[in-house]
């Protein structure tokens, strides 16, 4: 009995060990493959505000609630198992599947470009509403299908860390990964847009006895939250270009054409080499996402040429 109790107890034990180790795995693999996500991880957050700018205040956190719902969905119920069935059944159509998306993030930063210096957006934006639910379905579908490319970027970037693991710890990794990016994307979202609202609160609390502190504060943030979005838009634009150029010159290097991921690099590398230490690395990083972006924005102005004709674009019109 004890013999077979001991035997017993050893066998819970490696059980145990076994579990940790693939949890240890796992945790790994989450950081890793959100760690390599995280540019596009910036775009999302970026570029999502820009959806529920013409909201009244009690509508922007119920938008967003809708929008991240769709994110979930977007990831856990369409892309994980097409993830999963391409990486058992067509490993090698990740690539060109993330290249595609690039794509589409070059073209859709390139023509956001190409229209701020046509002055499309302003008209755009000043159009008056007639149907606010109509206008409200309209932008969560729009977010949610730009959403649906970010979440396909995420993914792919993260199935791309873990396609050496088995079937479940990469399901599991790439589920944690789209929940917990989502939760971090959209709740940062939802920080963003209500600040002037917690600006107002505490104007009122400064003028209730809370002190001029408060209310210097609370007056920054009304202020300030306005300025924010708008930095927020360019730098979704930029980020668009420089994940899009990114993926397409990593593709491009996967495939066989390494040349310009070559350039890419080395260039980084000779800023990093000239300059020792923090400041080397800081700006060879900035050299190297500044030449993603440029390639990004090279492909994204050849489809948008293609697709609308610069020359009309550029004058406020579409082809």
């Amino acid at each position: 009995m004890s013999v077979g109790l001991l035997a017993l107890l050893d066998d819970v034990a490696t059980i145990a060990r076994g579990a940790a180790a693939s949890l240890d795995d796992i945790g790994a693999g989450v950081a890793q493959a959100g760690a390599k996500a995280a540019g596009v991880v910036i775009d999302d957050a970026a570029v999502t505000p820009a959806y529920v700018n013409a909201f009244t205040p009690d509508r922007e956190l119920p938008v967003i609630a809708r929008i991240a719902r769709g994110s979930l969905i977007n990831k856990l119920v369409i892309l994980l198992p097409l993830a999963l069935v391409l990486s058992a059944l067509l490993p090698g159509a990740i690539t060109p599947l993330l290249m595609l998306g690039g794509l589409y993030l070059s073209y859709e930063g390139a023509e956001k470009l190409v229209e701020a210096l046509g002055g499309q957006h302003e008209a755009e934006d000043d159009a008056p509403i007639t149907d606010a639910a109509a206008f409200e379905r309209q932008r969560i579908s729009g977010a949610v299908r730009t959403d649906l490319i970010l979440s396909a970027e995420i993914m792919a970037i993260a199935l791309a860390e873990v396609t050496a693991e088995p079937l479940l710890e990469r399901a599991i990794v790439l589920a944690l990964v789209g929940v917990g990016m989502t939760a971090l994307v959209y709740g940062t979202v939802g920080l963003i847009v209500k600040l002037d609202d917690i600006g107002l609160h505490l104007v009122r609390k400064g003028e209730q006895g809370g002190g001029a502190g408060m209310k210097a504060l609370g007056r920054s943030l009304v202020t300030g939250t306005p300025v924010m979005l708008d930095v927020l838009a360019r730098i979704g634009t930029a980020a668009m270009l420089w994940v899009g150029g990114g993926i397409l010159l990593h593709g491009s290097a996967v495939l066989g054409w390494p040349l310009l991921a070559d350039w890419q690099h080395e260039a980084s590398h000779h800023v990093e080499a000239a300059l020792a230490g923090f400041p080397g690395a800081a700006l060879g990083w900035l050299v190297s996402a500044a030449l993603a972006g440029v390639a990004g924005l090279i492909a994204g102005f050849v489809v948008v040429g293609a697709t609308h004709g610069l020359p009309k674009l550029l004058k406020g019109g579409r082809a």
